[in-house]
């Protein structure tokens, strides 16, 4: 089943019993990862591409919250409304069973609520902690995936967010590969292996 709301794009069964979940990064909208969808996990698992809210500045596209330059105040409020829209598709299917990914900003906004829900994994790719952000007791794990020659988001940001992770006793595993702003195609197998760990799924 292939479908779409105003909101988000829907890959795979209605009825399913697991879920990975899409955050597009700055300038993107939903459609940008959901070709990843099926290269990640099997045709039984639920895909679903979320827009942000926010219109781009610069032309086509949505963004999470302002980016360039940063605006710390529509955060809470961006964050406040992500967990809102998670915490409803666990309606269908619990967030116990669902993976959040998310490139760039969504990267960032995977981690920052991801990390406040009780979620089966995160996948950060090419993304950043948020200003202050702190993980919380109870962190679902976590792969990050960083180009080391990214001129968008530096290297560092990733291996920062790991630091943090595992300096707070959680589990979190960095793949790095020779590129820029992007999800190498290097590392897909690893991604989709981890995905599918944490759904319990096989391939």
């Amino acid at each position: 089943m292939a479908g779409s709301l105003s909101d988000q794009l829907h890959l795979g069964p209605a009825e399913a019993s697991h879920r990975l979940v899409l955050l597009h990064g700055w300038g993107a909208d939903a459609d940008d990862l959901l070709d990843l969808g099926p290269l990640l996990v099997g045709p039984e698992v639920s895909v679903v591409a979320l827009r942000a809210p926010e219109p781009h500045p610069y032309g086509t596209g949505r963004q999470w919250y302002g980016l360039q330059p940063i605006d710390w105040s529509q955060l809470p409020g961006a964050r406040a409304a992500l967990k809102l829209r998670l915490e409803e598709l666990a309606g269908s299917v619990p967030l116990a069973r669902t993976v959040l990914l998310g490139f760039s900003q969504g990267g960032a906004m995977a981690l920052d609520v991801g990390s406040s829900l009780p979620l089966a994994g995160i996948v950060a790719c090419s993304g950043y902690p948020h200003e202050g952000w702190q993980p919380g007791a109870a962190v679902a794990p976590v792969l990050l995936s960083h180009g080391r020659e990214d001129p968008v988001v530096p290297f560092a940001a990733s291996e920062a967010v790991q630091e943090q992770l595992l300096a707070a006793g959680h589990s979190a595993e960095l793949l790095a590969f020779n590129g820029g702003h992007t999800i190498d195609g290097a590392v897909l197998p690893q991604i989709s292996a981890f995905v599918r760990q944490q759904l319990n799924t096989q391939p």
